[in-house]
């Protein structure tokens, strides 16, 4: 009996769990286990991770590309609010335009944003920035050389006008000064009469007894006028209101007309008084009053209504 039961021992009669073996082979797979549960742990925690920064990342690409077609939004509105008269900076500045609209169309086409992409596009759009900031100088630069030219013009307008306006008062006064003298040199006849005479040259009281009609006046003296030889006509009214004259109807010219004329006579007038008589001749002399006008250098020096019995 002790022979059949040596080296027999209870505690493996249980099954194979129990042996140390299996014990050894239950721990390393549950240490496997172990590891394998946290190498996916770390591994879902770094995946997660990635992909949260991936969105971030892929969010921040959409705000700074929403911000670079915002910033070249806004340049193309400063390009097209730009005006300017100088024909080079014009062409320029639509040249600048149609690259700005070429930008814009890549931005709305573009699919593969990455910060490569980011960098180009912000770089391109600071160098049209950079651009425009030149032209808006320059325009600067082009409106203040205006303004100040604006400003030169309108003082030299206003010294052209000053100058005009004191030549033009200037002329006035001259011309004004010389229609004095003009006036002041046309001659005048004072002391008008006018006379009855019988054939033989002897006044008589009643004028239908006369046979010629004598005017008597003083052509006064002028310092102004011309000397020299001058031609008076006496243009003499009767009561009837016709102009006597002669069969010859003689005429002279006054303001643009021909007047009919009774007598005239030239004389020798130098600027002092000068008593002159002219004769005018006829016949069927009535009473009534006359009017005696007296004429020289084409205007009128004396006028006078006379009585005659």
């Amino acid at each position: 009996m002790e022979e059949n039961t040596q080296g027999y021992d209870p505690r493996y009669d249980e099954g194979d769990g129990n042996r140390p073996d299996a014990r050894k082979s239950i721990r390393g797979y549950r240490i496997v286990i172990i590891i394998l549960a946290v190498i996916l742990a770390a591994i879902s925690v770094l995946y997660l991770n990635i992909h949260r920064q991936q969105q971030q990342d892929y969010e921040l690409l959409v705000i700074d590309r929403d911000s670079i077609q915002n910033n070249l939004s806004d340049l193309m509105t400063e390009f097209d609010g730009l005006q300017i008269a100088n024909d080079s900076i014009s062409a320029n500045l639509d040249a600048e335009r149609l690259r700005a609209d070429s930008l814009m169309q890549r931005l709305k086409k573009e699919r593969s944003w990455n910060l490569s992409k980011i960098k180009q596009y912000e770089k391109e759009v600071g160098t049209l920035r950079s651009i425009m900031t030149g032209y808006l100088r320059q325009i600067d630069s082009l409106n203040t050389l205006n303004k100040k030219l604006i400003d030169e013009n309108v003082s030299f307008r206003k010294e052209i006008s000053t100058a005009t306006l004191r030549a033009e008062v200037a002329e006035e006064k001259a011309a004004e000064l010389d229609n004095k003298v003009r006036q002041g040199s046309v001659l005048s006849a004072r002391g008008i009469r006018l006379v009855a005479l019988n054939a033989k040259n002897k006044e008589v009281s009643r004028v239908k007894n006369a046979d010629r009609l004598r005017t008597d006046f003083v052509l006064t003296a002028n310092a102004l006028a011309t000397p020299g030889d001058k031609t008076v006509y006496v243009r003499i009214t009767a009561p009837d209101g016709y102009v006597i004259s002669n069969e010859s109807v003689p005429t002279f010219e006054y303001e643009g007309e021909r007047l009919t004329y009774s007598a005239s006579r030239e004389v020798d007038y130098q600027n002092e008084d000068l008593g002159i008589g002219i004769f005018c001749n006829g016949s069927g002399f009535t009473a009534g009053t006359y009017t005696v006008q007296l004429y020289c250098d084409g205007r009128l020096i004396g006028e006078s209504e006379i009585p005659m019995r």
